[in-house]
């Protein structure tokens, strides 16, 4: 059990966070993000029956995600700090109508049913981008790096939970139902946000046009990188272990149980990641996660046992919530607050492109070679993604150009609050 004094430790980090709006943002979050956890699936068993089902289900999930993709950068530009909720509130109910097309024309034409993943996609995007910036304006600056922690460990049971339920509902009630529960939760998410602030803190936008932004945002490009670079990971790792336990002569169904550790790994990441301060900048904190994660993954492709393969993919889950706060951290210090909601949403669609680009390089190289060598092969990628972003941001540092900041035990918004004194930054 813990102790007192461990738990006082805990409280004192987290109270900026344990507050009624934060609640009510966590709601509202989990309603917008549950669908996007449901939907490749739900896809895949909404027309399996069909000829052809399971390809037509792969289709439509890439629909969707091409949807995120696009929308989600185009979208992001659009959204106002001020008004920020009228544009989140326009795209889940957007999102709201994609879904309910999805679940009611479920025996439509493929066509139609793109097009309806398409929207569900493309129009609430900007959603999961816009709610960040919002939540990191509903706590003090010093306790931004345990909003996020908390962001992580919430949308770590999102996707830990989401699986069983659209595995449940489509086999034991119909295959449309978790599509309609989906739209359910996003039109959810609408009234929820009538409860949160309009907008959120943004800074001086003035003279802020389109293409000044979009040059701002290009000026965080080794963000998107490595933020890529530990999704495309994470794709390979679940697209992969069916094939990988298969050429072990591992039962496939542990799959689905490891992939459930690898989640439980990641809460229990992000838990941690928010109880204090760490040293080091922010480029060179998040290289050595995702090297760490790709080294625990390299070991997945190596182990011949179960319960080893189950150990490493829990550890890798650990270093991956920490090194995605990490990117979301990085990001607070290479834009201004009033692209803050745009940049969110470009790394959004960024891991979007690593996760659909992991799909094809799966695809690809397990019709030429082994499941392990696909998997060194992936890690191998995402080294090299992850040398390029800490090259791109230590270059930008060399320039003078405002970017990563020297964060560790005196690190700007990472700080955690000492229990029972003052923030580390001394700034009370």
């Amino acid at each position: 059990m813990l102790s007192v004094a461990a738990l006082t430790v805990i409280f004192m980090t987290y109270r900026d966070v344990a507050t009624k709006q934060v609640l009510i943002w966590a709601l509202t979050a989990v309603a917008a993000r549950m669908p996007v956890a449901m939907t490749p699936l739900a896809l895949v068993f909404l027309v399996r029956e069909r000829p052809g089902g399971y390809t037509l289900g792969a289709t439509l999930a890439a629909a969707y995600v091409l949807g995120e993709i696009i929308g989600a950068p185009v979208l992001g530009m659009r959204l106002d700090p001020a008004r920020g909720r009228r544009h989140l509130v326009v795209g889940l109910a957007g999102g709201a109508l994609g879904f309910t097309g999805l679940g009611i024309f479920a025996d439509s034409h493929p066509v139609v049913l793109g097009a309806f993943a398409f929207l569900a996609g493309a129009a609430p995007s900007a959603a999961a981008g816009g709610q960040r910036a919002l939540l990191t304006s509903l706590v003090p600056e010093r306790a931004v790096a345990q909003a996020l922690s908390a962001e992580s460990m919430l949308m770590s049971g999102v996707w830990a939970v989401s699986p069983v339920a659209v595995a449940g509902l489509a086999l034991a009630v119909a295959p449309r139902v978790p599509l309609l529960l989906a739209a359910a939760c996003m039109a959810s998410s609408i009234a929820g946000h009538w409860l949160l602030p309009a907008g959120w803190a943004g800074g001086d936008q003035e003279g802020d046009t389109g293409r000044a932004r979009t040059r701002v945002l290009l000026h965080a490009w080794p963000v998107y990188v490595t933020g890529a670079a530990s999704i495309t990971l994470l794709g390979l790792t679940e697209l992969t272990l069916p094939a990988l336990l298969e050429q072990r002569g591992i039962g496939v169904g542990w799959s689905g149980p490891m992939l459930a550790g690898m989640a439980v790994g990641a809460g229990l990441g992000a838990f941690l990641y928010g109880l204090r301060s760490w040293p080091g900048r922010l480029r060179s904190r998040s290289a050595v996660l995702i090297s760490g994660m790709a080294v625990f993954v390299a070991l997945v492709a190596l182990i011949p046992g179960a319960a080893g393969i189950t150990v490493a993919l829990v550890l890798a889950g650990v270093l991956q919530s920490g090194a995605l706060i990490t990117r979301n951290l990085s990001l607070r210090d290479a834009l201004p607050k009033s692209a803050l909601a745009a940049g969110y949403s470009v790394l959004y669609a960024a891991a979007g492109a690593g996760y659909a680009a992991t799909g094809s390089l799966a695809g690809g190289l397990l019709q030429v070679v082994a499941p392990s060598t696909a998997v060194l092969a992936g890690v191998s990628l995402t080294l090299l993604l992850t040398v390029l972003g800490w090259w791109g941001e230590a270059r930008r540092d060399v320039s003078g150009a405002p970017g990563d900041l020297a964060v560790g035990f005196a690190g700007g918004a990472e700080g955690a609050p000492i229990a029972g004194r003052r923030d580390p930054e001394c700034r009370l």
